[in-house]
Parts: C-alpha cells; structure tokens; sequence
C-alpha cells in the first residue's frame, strides 16, 4: 500500500516583491487562481488523503467568499496562518490528520510542478523519511561586499537550488517543527529545520526547470507561456491536461 499523504499549500505571504492590490495565489493564471492550480496537482491523486490551505487571517473572509464552494467541494481544509512562514506550516501541522504517513509541504504559488516530480519525491520520501526536488545550479555565483563589489566566487558544484513539494514522514516534520523555537537562525524552508533537529539526511530528487515559483510580473508571464506550450503539445482529444513525455 503506497504511503498516504497530507498536502500542506502555504499561502499566507505578503505578497510585496511581486507588487498590485492583489497577492499572488489569487492571482488568474489561464482562468483559474493560482493556488487553485497548485492543489490540482494533488486533489486527484489516490495517495493523497488531505489537502489543507494556509492563509493570512486578512484574507480568510475573502477566502471564504470566493473560493468557499470549491473549497467544500474538494474537501480542502482552510487554515488561518501566522506572522511568518513557520508559524503557518505548524498551525496547518496541528489538523493534518493523524492517518497521514507523510506530509508534503509545496508553495501555492508553484503551479506548474509535474506529475512525473511528484511521483518521484513522493517516493523517495516514502523510502528515506525526507525528500525534496532540485536543480544544480549552472550560473556562477558571486558572493558580494554591501559596497557591491564582488568578494568572492563560489564554487557551484553540488549546490541545488531547491523547489517543493519538501515532503518528510509526519512525525518527524511535527518534531522538528515543536523544536524550532531552538533554531540558531533564520528558518527560509522546512527541510533546513528537519536537517538541523533530525538523524536522517534529506534526500534530492531530480526538479523541473518549469516547477518555477511565481515571485515576480514576469514569473507569472512566463508561467502563461508555459501552459500555452502545453496546450499547443497536447492532443485535444486526451483527458490528461498535459503528457508526461511532454517534458523529457
């Protein structure tokens, strides 16, 4: 029997670095919200038993009033999120159900992960307890002085940039999660908490270059490109939104 697996989508974030009155999971992309576009990516699939939606107590009434039919048609669970990041992911930890044996955390402002990522992270989790996608970086990466001068060169070989979902075994997300109060720094993903308050080394699977997260005007521009491609790709008469050998 396949691991079964509670998705948590953070969408509570401010929002600033993309800019307009609106924040960017509610934003359209191709018809529908962003974040509704992430949860598709999981709503279908028979390992996964729950879907749980994080949002900043500012926007739970328009939350409620927008989307409240399609939250209570797909049975995804609305949870009020914090001040940062780490405070939301613990509130939605507190109603992940206890059936769950792993718990997928993936931004709700990444719309346009795989099928063929999902499977593999999934899988890797289930195997090793934690795991999560990424990329080898192929730019060269300078580390600068505040003057903006450059110090520094630093060698990119075995450096991954990161994207979700970050999956890990439940307990051992909720324990490292109890204990991060004790974390010597700043907290920017879950798999830098489990790394620092577990026994067990996170795991990377192969990402996708089109798993982008939308931060800025031009990621969501690229994003409507992206899916343009992938109707032009498609056949009309396939059910599948997309092909998985669409992205080999």
């Amino acid at each position: 029997m396949p691991a079964r697996v509670a998705v948590i989508l953070p969408a509570a974030g401010s929002s600033t670095r993309f800019g307009g009155r609106e924040k960017k999971p509610f934003l359209s992309l191709d018809g529908r919200a962003i974040w509704m576009r992430s949860a598709e990516l999981f709503l279908t699939r028979p390992d996964v038993i729950q879907v749980v939606l994080v949002v900043s107590p500012d926007d739970m009434e328009m939350v409620r009033s927008r989307f409240g039919p399609t939250l209570m048609f797909h049975g995804i669970r609305l949870v009020e999120g914090g001040s940062e990041r780490t405070e939301s992911i613990a509130n939605a930890l507190a109603v992940v159900s206890g059936e769950a044996d792993l718990v997928a955390v993936h931004d709700a402002v990444r719309p346009l992960c795989t099928p063929a990522l999902i499977d593999a992270v999934f899988a890797r989790a289930e195997e090793c307890g934690a795991a999560l996608p990424g990329i080898p970086v192929t730019d060269t990466l300078k580390k600068v002085r505040p003057d903006g001068t450059i110090e520094s060169t630093v060698p990119r070989d075995r450096l991954y940039a990161v994207q979700t979902p970050q999956v890990f075994r439940r307990t051992l997300l909720i324990d490292a999660y109890a204990r991060r109060a004790d974390y010597p720094g700043i907290i920017t993903d879950d798999a830098m908490l489990v790394e620092w308050a577990g026994d067990i080394a996170v795991s990377v699977t192969q990402g996708h270059p089109h798993n982008l997260k939308i931060t800025t005007p031009d990621d969501l521009r690229m994003a409507e490109l992206i899916l343009a491609d992938r109707r032009n790709r498609t056949p009309a008469k396939s059910s599948r939104p997309f092909a998985d050998d669409d992205f080999d």
